[in-house]
């Protein structure tokens, strides 16, 4: 008789940054590199997770890609299809991915039933087969407490956690944030909720084999100091990084901009163009399978202080 793997599979929407399927990949590296061995699959809304994950004993399926626009709108990235006809594809791509891979655990990050509820026909499938334990992972801080209680209870997350999830994950510390009193979870929801304790983001290079080179060096940039702005998934961060790129930075210092792939290409061409003035100082970056050596190379970090990219500082 022949031994399967513990199968796992992790959602993530990403719909406007790169954080969430991060903090999935991060977990599914841990899973499958732990004595468990488990056999990962990432559905991932970002293209870029099947860049990252090819190397790691982990494979990915990228959903076609979905947007929510900074008013909180959402619309195809790049289909010229309609939200409906996109959101029907996501989920049945994922439908269709999960039958076949048949995991043992469903890990879904942020949101209980996916962007604009894509989830809800998986998560009915999956508690009609009786086969997936579903857990729903969350950050500990996720908005204030009036804006997410308002989110959650439109989108009927309470009941989704109810009906479909065996737990939720709570990546943090009650005694620094208690995300069930702050929430105003409700006592059958807040059963289910486990506090993993906070992430450590330097776990994923533990793993790797450093080749000993200086990021800043393979940029071609001139021995020296370095300061990095990060912007996230980039779609909103083009403000910060021109300032960054203007900047006076102090002398023989190095500034390298992380822009994401979700920067317009005309914002990325005007910062490369600025950057240009200072050929050996200065670089513009789209993308970095591994950003975490650059940080941790990094003496300063200019960023917009979102979640993922404060904690990935602080750690």
């Amino acid at each position: 008789m022949s031994f399967r793997s513990c199968r796992v599979a992790f959602y993530s929407h990403d719909t406007m940054g790169l954080g969430h399927m991060r903090r999935n990949l991060m977990l599914a590296q841990a899973l499958r590199h732990s004595r468990m061995r488990a056999c990962v699959l990432m559905i991932a809304g970002a293209r870029e997770a099947t860049l990252v994950t090819a190397a790691g004993g982990i494979d990915c399926v990228a959903l076609p890609a979905l947007q929510k626009d900074p008013d909180g709108r959402y619309r195809p990235r790049h289909l010229g299809i309609s939200l409906p006809e996109l959101l029907a594809l996501r989920s049945k791509t994922a439908c269709a991915a999960l039958e076949a891979f048949d995991p043992d655990v469903l890990i879904v990050d942020n949101v209980p039933r996916g962007a604009v509820r894509e989830l809800d026909p998986v998560l009915e499938s999956l508690r009609a087969r009786q086969r997936t334990r579903l857990v729903l992972g969350l950050r500990d801080v996720l908005d204030d407490p009036v804006t997410l209680q308002g989110e959650w209870a439109r989108a009927e997350n309470q009941d989704a956690v109810r009906l479909y999830y065996d737990a939720v994950w709570v990546y943090g510390d009650p005694a620094v944030y208690d995300t069930v009193r702050e929430y105003a979870f409700a006592p059958d929801v807040a059963a289910k909720v486990h506090y993993t304790g906070y992430l450590d983001r330097r776990s994923r290079l533990k793993r790797k084999t450093p080749n000993g080179s200086d990021p800043a060096a393979m940029l071609g940039l001139k021995p020296g100091k370095l300061v990095l702005c990060l912007v996230g998934g980039g779609q909103d961060g083009a403000e910060l990084a021109e300032a960054f790129v203007d900047a006076d930075l102090p002398p023989e210092t190095n500034g390298v901009v992380l822009t994401g792939p979700y920067m317009p290409p005309q914002v990325r061409q005007r910062l490369s163009r600025r950057a240009a003035r200072h050929p050996r100082r200065r670089r513009v970056v789209t993308f970095m399978r591994e950003p975490t050596r650059i940080l941790q190379r990094a003496d300063r970090v200019v960023s917009m202080g979102g979640y993922n990219t404060v904690c990935e500082i602080l750690s």
